[in-house]
């Protein structure tokens, strides 16, 4: 029996087949929207925002988790020359210096403006793009792509966490021939995924896990990419 393709599988085989969330292989519980829980989420996202591999971001997150520098009080209480340490020993070499800095930077401000507290920063944002807004105003480093990886999981959480689909989202989307036809409109492509999402039979609360799964195969299609260039060049 020849095997279905993942175009082929439904999108909950999507998710299983390619992975879902980044914060639940972290063994981070969003559900709640616990606030140490969000805290370590917000981590891990800066990490994961810089233009380094995903292996040495969850890498890295586990050095923390092990050194228990979890929080923001943590965070500053280890101090630039300690952050710088911890992030070599993750791989993080290359952004050791810039990341520490941010990372003290963006702690500091949470702690001054929301007591520390991002479900304050939540409740206090008006709307979507305000959130947005407020996250990126913690410090220099906070840019679109670490807000999109960190809302994106706490999308169905946080009422007003309703970020745009990311390149990656868009690239897997079209490669799975998951939207009738090519578009640039992020509102559309969104709320087309979702309803195919919930018109299968899924929860619309596990779409996390789904813009995750897309986020993944994006990602393996970028490195199958890389390797077919190398190998022409030899």
């Amino acid at each position: 029996m020849q095997e279905l393709t993942l175009k082929e599988r439904s999108l909950a085989d999507i998710v299983k087949t390619s992975g879902g969330m980044f914060s639940t292989e972290l063994g981070i519980d969003l559900s709640r929207a616990d606030r140490q829980e969000t805290e370590k989420w917000f981590l891990a996202a800066m990490l994961f925002g810089a233009r380094i591999s995903e292996t040495i971001a969850v890498k890295t997150y586990k050095v923390f988790e092990d050194e228990r520098i979890l929080t923001p009080e943590k965070v500053l209480d280890t101090g630039w020359d300690g952050l710088v340490e911890i992030l070599d020993r993750g791989g993080y070499v290359r952004y050791d210096f810039k990341t520490a800095t941010k990372l003290l930077e963006v702690n500091r401000s949470l702690l001054e403006a929301y007591a520390g507290d991002l479900n304050i920063l939540h409740e206090m944002a008006s709307d979507p793009r305000d959130l947005e807004k407020r996250l990126k105003s913690l410090g220099r480093g906070i840019g679109d792509v670490t807000v999109n990886i960190f809302l994106r999981e706490m999308r169905g959480i946080w009422e007003k966490a309703q970020p745009l689909p990311s390149r990656l989202v868009f690239m897997a989307a079209e490669e799975l021939d998951l939207i009738p036809e090519k578009t640039a409109d992020g509102s559309r492509l969104l709320q087309v995924l979702m309803d195919t999402w919930v018109d299968e039979g899924n929860d619309v609360k596990d779409f996390a896990d789904f813009e995750a799964a897309l986020i993944r195969y994006a990602l393996a299609l970028r490195k199958r990419a890389a390797r077919g260039r190398q190998a022409r060049r030899k």
